[in-house]
């Protein structure tokens, strides 16, 4: 959920970091990002699809992924913090049954836009499912 208290770009700094996000990783939300975001790849859905491309079970697209990205750095940056850039790689899959938890640090503050770049990953039990950096403007 998003904070009402929006961040201020003069209360952070350099090296900050946010704080953990744990998400429980299921099937419902798996086939749901999928669905929602009009993937209608068989491996995000249909589990003998899954198996039979070499994976244990349906796994989360990276439309889902992204989602997850903006949401944990907007909860952290408050209701009138913007996100202007969004930068991802993935890396291990997303299972149902596991957890991703994320991390980040602010790695750049620029005060002509008053942004500032989170570096960012998420981690899930078999690594890093997601690594990348956000660009967001605050008040």
């Amino acid at each position: 959920m998003t904070s009402q208290k929006t961040r201020q770009f003069d209360e952070v700094s350099v090296g900050d970091s946010l704080p953990p996000l744990s998400i429980p990783i299921t099937v419902p939300q798996i086939v749901g990002g999928a669905i929602a975001t009009r993937d209608f790849f068989p491996g995000h859905h249909d589990l003998e699809a899954a198996r039979a491309l070499g994976s244990p079970h349906i796994f989360m697209n990276i439309l889902t992924t992204n989602g997850l990205v903006q949401r944990y750095v907007e909860d952290w940056a408050g209701i009138n913090g913007l996100v202007r850039a969004i930068r991802i790689r993935l890396g291990m899959p997303n299972y149902p049954g596991d957890t991703m938890v994320f991390s980040g640090e602010i790695s750049d503050k620029r005060a002509e836009d008053r942004t500032v770049e989170v570096t960012l990953k998420g981690k899930n039990g078999m690594g890093n499912h997601v690594t990348g950096t956000v660009r967001v403007q605050l008040p």
